[in-house]
């Protein structure tokens, strides 16, 4: 556990330190110790048994924690911290604490399903299952010990029981959910002894921020800006990201290091193609999208293209029930929007693709795949291929040649997404050896992350370099193409490791 020392601040970087995912960072100061997001390991089974690994702090002594929006990736462990004594408040935006809402509900009820789908096998398959979980537990010791041949010969047996159990209930995500606290763009507010931070608006999805932190000490004051995940410029529905003009410290994100999105119209030119294709084909265009903005953005873009006459109306299904859930929460900030959006609803314009099928019940999402009236288009969560209801929609159509899987998102290292994206010809899902006869394509313009170029523009907003940047989430690749660029601006710049503690002057 952490213990106090005499230095005024440092950070702990416990999470998306070169990765994309789990993102958490612990700023220490000789006051306070408040987390900045918690979020939770996705991709391969390697990185999500991260979020097993015990903590390194303890949760009863964290005075706040300050959340930049309400991605799996940032806030999905809040719950856990909180069931292990964690009890201070958490600051979000108000469009923030409700998706985060709709996301910890979600994400809390999937972990009891696998847990209780774990323990039905371990008790018809006891011997399959004793030689996985104690594999499981000998690496998860091993991620947290530098020899991990040791590790591994000490495997704890309680980390076998413990893999069985779910990492978080409902009632714990209910109790975290309470502990929210929603917040106002601009407004100064302190959440801690000697601690005020300010939230900005990053343009990634809705209510998502950047949150500028002021340590007041004896030797004045220092301010940390954690960039949070930042949106593209001139992205529908949601307003750009904020440009901020002077910090101490700076830790900045970096998932596109080293590529550069196509422009936008082009992105929604390839989007109009891939629709058209569907009909031609009397196929199936399937869109994995993540449920919380990526979806909003794909079917607005769909409604417009549809509008201006560039594409067929095919029918759309919306096989997300967390997406459509989150849909209704966007309506209710149009304040967040952008000037374009907002003067298309001051018109009646309506930003719903027409006649769109919400699908909520599992067994309709199943029959899809064999009953829709094709040509169709689906957009199913998750983005990544994952989890949710998009695997099983590849499971079966993937053979299919006439079906066009469509990615407009990030996909995260050895994730099924990923493989497909690369061109692999054959998958194995749920055991099963699957053949890849389907038409697959990206579009990278869609992205809720900003671009290389877009990244360094919005570094140039800073007057003064900050004294240190920290780069963050990103895959190694991606940051080692990125930092040079942004040390050729003048910046000062780190690669910090996984828990990885650095003072800060």
């Amino acid at each position: 556990m952490l213990a106090r020392h005499d230095s005024l601040m440092r950070i702990h970087f416990l999470g998306a330190a070169r990765t994309v995912t789990g993102s958490q960072y612990l700023l220490e100061t000789d006051r306070a110790r408040v987390l900045v997001d918690c979020g939770m390991f996705q991709g391969s089974p390697h990185d999500v048994l991260r979020n097993r690994v015990p903590f390194a702090y303890d949760p009863k002594a964290i005075d706040a924690l300050l959340l930049t929006h309400a991605h799996l990736d940032h806030c999905g462990l809040i719950p856990h911290v909180s069931a292990s004594g964690f009890t201070g408040p958490i600051y979000a935006t108000r469009g923030t604490v409700e998706l985060t809402r709709l996301v910890l509900l979600d994400s809390a009820k999937l972990q009891e399903e696998f847990a209780a789908s774990h323990q039905r096998f371990a008790k018809k398959h006891p011997d399959r299952a004793a030689i996985e979980d104690k594999a499981a537990a000998a690496e998860l010791a091993a991620a947290t010990d530098e020899d991990a041949e040791q590790a591994t010969r000490n495997a704890p047996p309680e980390a076998l029981t413990y893999l069985r159990e779910p990492l978080y209930t409902t009632v714990n995500a209910t109790a975290a959910l309470g502990q929210c606290k929603g917040l106002d763009y601009g407004v100064e507010t302190e959440i801690a002894p000697g601690i005020t931070a300010t939230y900005l608006d990053a343009g990634h999805i809705l209510g998502s921020a950047i949150i500028r932190v002021r340590v007041r000490e004896d030797g004045g004051d220092s301010t940390i800006v954690f960039s949070g995940d930042l949106g593209r410029p001139s992205s529908p529905i949601i307003r750009d990201p904020t440009p901020v003009r002077d910090g101490d410290y700076l830790l900045v994100e970096s998932t596109y290091g080293g590529r550069t999105h196509e422009p936008q119209e082009e992105a929604i030119r390839m989007l109009g193609d891939a629709v058209t294709a569907a009909n031609g084909a009397k196929g199936v265009l399937l869109v994995p999208s993540f449920a919380i903005g990526r979806t909003q953005e794909i079917v607005y873009e769909l409604d417009r293209l549809l509008a201006a006459g560039t594409i067929p109306h095919l029918p759309l299904y919306l096989d997300s029930p967390m997406a459509g859930s989150a849909t209704g929460i966007y309506r209710k900030y149009p304040e967040y929007f952008d000037d374009d959006t907002r003067a298309l609803l001051a018109r009646g314009e309506p930003l719903d693709y027409p006649d769109t099928v919400m699908v909520q019940d599992a067994k309709a999402s199943l029959a899809l795949d064999t009953d829709g009236p094709r040509p169709f288009m689906i957009v199913a969560s998750n983005g990544m291929i994952t989890g949710g209801r998009i695997v099983q929609h590849v499971k079966s159509l993937i053979g299919d040649p006439t079906m066009t899987l469509l990615f407009v998102g990030y996909q995260g290292e050895g994730t099924l997404g990923a493989m497909l994206q690369q061109g692999t010809k054959q998958v194995r899902i749920d055991g099963q050896a699957l053949d890849v006869a389907c038409q697959v394509k990206s579009i990278s313009g869609f992205s809720a992350h900003a671009d290389e170029p877009e990244l360094l523009a919005w570094l140039k907003n800073f007057g003064v370099a900050p004294k240190l940047t920290f780069i963050v989430h990103g895959d190694p690749a991606a940051q080692a193409a990125f930092e040079p660029k942004v040390q050729a601006l003048g910046f000062k710049t780190k690669l910090p490791a996984w828990r990885e503690v650095v003072e800060l002057e």
